[in-house]
């Protein structure tokens, strides 16, 4: 089951509110309380919510959301970042990718160049990547993550030890305001870190809605990687990090988006 964008913000809504009431859904998005029974019903299916008298309420407040709520989730903005993070890399490069959705769209941008080396622990962006025949890829052994189609463990950071690529493409989960990046499982940090290390320029790909967002696993600062590349202005606690720093920011053309 896919969620359409107006439920996968509901969903998101529900980390921030844990209980939200028909009617304010209702009014908040100006449809009837029957659509919104709609997607309730269709939230609860896919595991994301749990009915309560009156209303809805969070499973769980802990964690990321689910990967197929994220695929739809500032959906154009993160088109957008893909099709800038695409222009910057040239036919023939090495491109180190990590997990996450926006990491997939910028796979996706990438399908009209021709005879990249693609490395990934991510299932969807090595079959993605596939479709080119022009592109070798390679994809990391290790633990699928249920749910993430990604690879955890060791293996994987043995993997993205193993090449030393032209680019690394990766998101993250937030951004605290000191310029901390943050995610939600250790092993995803460190697989980010190796992926940075091993890699000559490092293209990290966000939507604003990622700063101050909150996730509990700190590593590394914003000011680690070469690029930044968003679709909104960052905060200007941010801007100020970025600006005493080597590191470029790149905000997406309107027309991008």
């Amino acid at each position: 089951m896919d969620l359409t964008a107006r439920q996968a913000e509901i969903s998101d809504l529900l980390r921030q509110e844990e209980f939200i009431t028909v009617e304010s859904l209702a009014e908040r998005f100006d449809i009837t309380t029957q659509t919104v029974r709609r997607d309730i019903n269709a939230l609860c299916d896919y595991g994301q919510a749990r009915r309560k008298h009156g209303g809805i309420e969070s499973i769980s407040t802990e964690g990321n959301l689910a990967y197929g709520t994220r695929q739809v989730l500032n959906r154009v903005a993160k088109r957008a970042i893909a099709k800038h993070a695409a222009k910057l890399i040239p036919n023939g490069s090495s491109i180190s990718l990590g997990i996450g959705t926006t990491p997939e769209m910028v796979m996706r941008a990438l399908l009209r160049h021709k005879d990249l080396k693609i490395y990934t622990n991510n299932l969807i962006i090595a079959q993605t990547a596939s479709a080119n025949s022009t592109f070798e890829v390679n994809c990391s052994g290790g633990r699928i993550r249920s749910g993430d189609f990604d690879m955890l463990g060791s293996p994987v950071e043995s993997f993205f030890s193993s090449y030393m690529t032209d680019f690394s493409v990766f998101g993250v989960g937030g951004v605290d305001m000191d310029g901390v990046l943050l995610d939600f499982d250790d092993e995803e940090v460190q697989i980010r870190r190796v992926i940075l290390n091993n890699s000559r320029e490092s293209l990290l790909v966000l939507d604003h809605e990622k700063f101050g967002r909150s996730a509990h696993v700190r590593g590394g600062q914003i000011q680690d990687v070469s690029k930044v590349i968003c679709d909104q202005k960052p905060p200007n606690e941010i801007c100020k990090i970025l600006n005493d720093s080597e590191s470029e920011l790149i905000i997406c053309e309107k027309d991008e988006l």
